[in-house]
């Protein structure tokens, strides 16, 4: 128990990292001399790398979580570190590689997202409950982390390397260097089961038996057992009458595997690719929000006229609307246990999808106002929370659980392509037009909804 609460609680540190500096990233770079452009790169640049590291340290984590987990504290450390000294250096590219180097430690996403589903510790029933957890710690992340960004930043701290830019991230470093020596005393790793050494028979302990005698029938009786569990698990493609021949060789046995190792179907294929497609657009449109919310709300346009918001004053809004969602998210803990996955799913796009529509319909108005646009992040914050609390648990309930590392992997990849460009397409979205931007997001979904369509029977999966 103390273990899961340990990976529940890096997670949640893990979102209020990577969200901690998105209030204050535009404003940072600009001072430093780079683009809005630039700083949705420096917002969502971290979980590139974090897929480059991905696969090397699955090869060193020997199928366990504490290597990762000490690998991800000692990256945070450095790269919170890294990103508060550019401002001292004046440099601008060293934001970026701070935030590089943060992206390693955001290689515990996975990890955290396996534990949750690992067949070795977790039941079926409790994957999408914990899985719940973790989107729980993501709205938790997502609240704080901007609202903590933007009132560092706010307060100031006239110092050249302690202030605005760089508070947020010297006291993040100092948070993850706590976390880790607790967890490196608490932790338990799951354990590893020994392969069994099966005893050396004395002399004295084989007993002899005699064997029948194996007439050529009873071969032949054994060669029509094979065959018929073969036709059980793989139908032939071959004609009836080609099986006859086979008795005449009696000596030309048809060797069976141990175990049968069949490829995923076609509905399995199917259904993998949905939930990869929405782990993508959910943090897609998630990020690409975030990254835009201070953008939008601090660039003077004729659309964003209500707003000539400071960087404290779009965290609050960030903050806020991520605070919002969150007595929802409890509510789908509790409901976990009694609804399928895809239901959860269906909502959680319908809410965001609907959030964009009324999103494009105020823009194209002209009409925005701050109650209208904050219903509209409300609702695609909600939703596609909602939507990625069932990727990889509705996966791993339809796939043997020897794949679950497979499968986490390429959700993962899936998050974090969606990370990266969402993060670069909101920094992007004054400039490439606000219509254009939200107009993008709708036709992602679109493309979502239509293959949960096509495959809702196949998306059936266990509860809980």
């Amino acid at each position: 128990m103390t273990s899961l609460v340990i990976m529940q609680i890096a997670s949640a540190l893990m979102q209020v990292s990577f969200f901690l500096v998105v209030s204050s990233a535009n404003s940072y770079a600009q001072y430093l001399g780079g683009t809005s452009t630039f700083s949705g790169l420096v917002i969502g640049i971290p979980t590139a790398f974090s897929g480059m590291v991905l696969l090397p340290l699955m090869k060193y984590d020997q199928g366990g979580y504490r290597r990762p987990l000490n690998f991800a504290c000692a990256t945070a450390i450095l790269g919170n570190v890294l990103y508060s000294l550019a401002y001292r250096a004046g440099f601008l590219y060293l934001i970026l590689l701070g935030r590089i180097v943060s992206g390693f430690s955001f290689t515990f996403f996975m990890y955290s997202k396996r534990y949750c589903s690992d067949p070795r510790i977790v039941g079926v029933r409790r994957r999408t409950t914990l899985a719940g957890w973790l989107v729980l710690g993501q709205g938790f992340g997502f609240s704080i982390g901007p609202f903590l960004g933007g009132l560092l930043y706010k307060i100031g701290f006239s110092n050249s390397v302690f202030n605005g830019y760089t508070s947020p991230t010297w006291i993040m470093a100092a948070v993850w260097a706590v976390f880790w020596a607790v967890a490196a005393q608490l932790f338990e790793d799951v354990p590893t089961a020994p392969q069994p050494t099966p005893p050396t028979p004395s002399e004295d302990d084989v007993e002899l038996h005699e064997l029948p005698n194996r007439t050529e029938d009873s071969e032949l009786d054994d060669l029509k057992r094979d065959e018929e569990a073969i036709e059980t698990l793989v139908p032939s493609s071959t004609p009836a009458s080609s099986s006859s021949q086979s008795p005449s060789r009696p000596h030309s046995r048809l060797r069976l595997p141990w175990r049968v190792r069949l490829p995923l179907s076609a509905a399995q294929l199917g259904v993998t690719a949905t939930m990869c497609w929405f782990a993508m657009t959910s943090f897609f449109i998630l990020g690409a929000w975030e990254a835009n919310i201070p953008v939008f709300t601090g660039t003077p346009s004729a659309l964003s006229g209500p707003f000539r918001y400071s960087p404290f004053a779009a965290g609050n809004f960030i903050a806020v609307g991520g605070a919002a969602t969150i007595p929802f998210l409890l509510l789908n803990l509790l409901a976990a246990r009694r609804v399928q996955d895809r239901h959860t799913l269906a909502v959680g796009t319908a809410l965001g999808a609907a959030g964009l529509v009324v999103a494009l319909a105020v823009l194209a108005a002209r009409r925005v106002t701050v109650a209208s646009f904050f219903v509209c992040w409300f609702l695609v914050a909600l939703g596609f929370n909602l939507t990625s609390t069932v990727t990889l648990s509705l996966l791993s309930k339809q796939l043997p659980g020897e794949w679950n590392a497979k499968i986490s992997l390429v959700i993962q990849y899936s998050n974090y392509t969606g990370r990266v460009c969402g993060a670069v397409w909101g920094g992007a979205g004054v400039k490439v037009g606000m219509l254009n931007y939200v107009g993008l997001q709708i036709g992602i979904v679109g493309i979502g909804a239509l293959m949960f369509s096509t495959l809702w029977k196949q998306l059936k999966a266990k509860k809980g």
